[in-house]
């Protein structure tokens, strides 16, 4: 089997046992499901010689006997991150993270994603906007926010005076769930620590969290959007505003005008910054 076919095939029953913690596949090929050579027979004429026809019999009663045998199931399987190298957290530089870790196949999503979403914008932005995962324009193009949602988003910054190009902008997942549905636990577990690889970089001053699973997954709690939409958190050090996902605002356009209320309280919080670090 062609190499890069065997190991999509290893990573989907992976996913299949981070979900159930079964054991779904070999390392390797057991060897009673190994080709068991038969050795040419000789003819004499129109008569087959009996010695080829007995090793023949005995080889197929030794298979028979493997394949009696109890299945030993590997040890240690291939991890889903081989892909990842290892010093991905000593990056000194967003390009550097990003060749790190670009082919993860941490969770299942790095087998049905079309293109890994790293994020993109100023890698020195006093403010990152971080969103719950890729769409399907976004896995396509291997962009953040470029479909419906990341026009408005497009919008949303400029209204109080920002271009994309000013923040960084990224997700909590770097690739797209299927069906564009909540990123599971442990899609969440898996990508978190490469996010926070690129907060530690970046150095923002604020952070714009856009939606439940973004807030809740950086907040580490449950809340209820109607509990954090805008309001602020130390997020290490770091004002954290939560408003609602522009997704949110195309299925609920009502939700614009505290969008709108929450965008003018972080350009005045941003304001206030530079103005401060005028004075120092």
């Amino acid at each position: 089997m062609h190499k890069d076919i065997f190991d999509k095939i290893i990573v989907f029953f992976e996913g299949i046992r981070q979900q159930t913690g079964e054991y779904l596949y070999f390392e390797e090929m057991p060897k009673q499901y190994e080709a068991v050579p038969v050795p040419p027979t000789t003819k004499t004429g129109s008569q087959t010689s009996k010695e080829p026809q007995e090793s023949i019999i005995i080889m197929e009663e030794k298979k028979t006997e493997e394949i009696r045998q109890p299945i030993q199931l590997s040890a240690s399987p291939i991890l889903l991150d081989e892909k990842v190298l290892p010093d991905w957290d000593r990056a000194k530089s967003l390009d550097e993270l990003y060749n790190k870790i670009k082919d993860c196949q941490k969770c299942p999503l790095g087998m049905t994603r079309t293109k890994f979403v790293f994020g993109e914008g100023n890698p020195n932005a006093d403010i990152m906007v971080i969103g719950e995962a890729p769409g399907a324009d976004e896995d396509m193009q291997g962009r953040p926010f470029v479909g419906r949602a990341g026009q408005l988003l497009t919008k949303i910054l400029e209204s109080v005076g920002f271009e994309r190009k000013d923040v960084f902008i990224g997700n909590i997942n770097k690739c797209r769930p299927p069906g564009n549905r909540v990123p599971a636990k442990n899609e969440v577990e898996a990508c978190e620590p490469f996010l926070l690889k690129q907060i530690e970089l970046i150095r923002p001053k604020f952070i714009l969290a856009l939606g439940l699973t973004a807030a809740n997954t950086l907040l580490k709690s449950n809340y209820k959007m109607g509990d954090i939409r805008g309001k602020l958190f130390d997020y290490n050090g770091i004002q954290t505003l939560v408003t609602y996902h522009p997704a949110a605002l195309l299925r609920n356009p009502s939700w614009k005008k505290p969008v709108w209320e929450d965008m003018k309280l972080l350009r005045k919080l941003y304001d206030e910054s530079i103005e401060k670090s005028k004075k120092e």
